[in-house]
């Protein structure tokens, strides 16, 4: 639980600082300077060693490469759109479907369902609604949603932190043609380069590593419900970063998010909330 909380913290912080590069590098740029630093730091430490991986290994690699750089693409496209108290609660879509999907007890599918039904009232349309910012907040989701499963698998077949290493490298590597045009186009500043090498360090080596360590210890479904507090995260950092305000009706729904992961996991087993023997 406390590796899931320093996640969700870090990486919502990272992606407050990681906005105000935005008026100069834009999120493309952003995002790649984010993935090269993590890919520096995540390499250094992890010390994957790619040539014997084998066939089995480097499919999870390879699928959590290229869901990390998508939901990061995508997420920072819509935190730029529609804000990102409201882009993490659309996103927070995809763990809510793991969730779903995985749960045995009837107790997380009610608390899983509220959630949801928070998720609605966010993103309830108004007539100054951004759908396109909907939409790649709710790409962000599905990518959210298979990283899960990704990362755990890959923590699964690879020791230590070799999986998250190797997949950082790759989606580093994918980067830098993009990554490189996009700071052609945005001349950067000192400050903007420095906010986006602290997201590097806050959204990506540090909830990298949080999520694999926690998904050796508690199953998807479970991790996936946990992850409910992102949105309350996003929401007041979102406003003591950002100035980002939302409504009486948006804190209601993250109020009800946050009961539900409060009931789930204050009702978890032991064999659940405690399993040290997931892999």
């Amino acid at each position: 639980m406390a590796l899931m909380l320093g996640s969700g913290l870090s990486n919502q912080s990272g992606a407050a600082v990681a906005a105000l590069a935005f008026p100069v590098l834009g999120p493309v740029g952003v995002v790649a300077v984010r993935q090269w630093f993590a890919a520096a730091v995540l390499g250094a430490v992890g010390r994957p060693r790619l040539r014997e991986f084998t066939a089995a290994q480097w499919r999870p690699v390879l699928g959590l490469a290229l869901v990390f750089a998508a939901m990061n693409l995508s997420l920072y496209a819509a935190i730029e759109r529609i804000g990102l108290g409201l882009a993490v609660t659309l996103e927070f879509l995809g763990p809510l479907t793991v969730a779903l999907a995985g749960s045995r007890r009837r107790i997380d599918l009610v608390a899983a369902l509220a959630a949801a039904g928070a998720v609605v009232v966010l993103a309830r349309p108004t007539p100054s609604t951004d759908y396109l910012g909907i939409g790649l907040a709710l790409l962000a989701a599905v990518c959210w949603g298979c990283y899960i499963l990704c990362n755990r698998t890959a923590g699964a077949r690879l020791p230590g932190l070799e999986g998250s290493a190797a997949a950082a490298l790759v989606s580093g590597a994918l980067y830098l043609p993009v990554g490189a045009w996009a700071l052609w186009q945005h001349s950067p500043t000192p400050a903007a380069l420095c906010c986006a090498l602290a997201a590097g360090v806050l959204s990506s080596a540090v909830p990298f590593v949080s999520d694999l360590l926690a998904l050796r210890r508690v199953p998807p479904h479970f991790f996936g419900v946990f992850m409910s507090v992102n949105p309350v995260f996003a929401a007041l950092i979102g406003l003591a970063v950002l100035g980002q305000h939302l409504d009486a009706a948006s804190w209601l729904a993250i109020a009800v998010i946050v009961t539900a992961n409060t009931v789930v996991v204050s009702t978890a087993p032991r064999s659940v909330s405690g399993n040290r023997d997931a892999t």
